[in-house]
């Protein structure tokens, strides 16, 4: 039976779509593409992460994200920045407590 969806991308992002309930891959350097490829295969819906997408030939990449199935969506990967606005975050920043 084939995955719903398949993240590929990063580690840490990865495990969150694992809590999700989302089938995970995170390919190895210069796997990306064979990755996508075999995931086009398995799933309904591929959700790549943006830095294994900027790791994937552009042509690759375009064609799969054309395709009307499986599903293919590019996904902002956590960077460690993404939380910096959050309001608890300003204050620590404000009280010096964090940089």
């Amino acid at each position: 039976m084939a995955s719903p969806s398949i993240f590929l991308g990063d580690e840490l992002s990865a495990a969150g779509y694992r809590l999700a309930g989302v089938d995970t891959r995170v390919p190895s350097p210069g796997d990306d593409a064979a990755c996508l490829e075999r995931a086009l295969k398995e799933a309904g819906m591929v959700l790549v992460g943006s830095r294994c997408a900027q790791a994937i030939p552009p042509a690759a990449l375009e064609a799969a994200l054309a395709l009307l199935s499986p599903l293919v969506m590019v996904v902002p990967e956590w960077d460690g920045t993404q939380l910096a606005t959050e309001p608890a975050n300003k204050v620590r920043r404000v009280l010096g407590l964090e940089t």
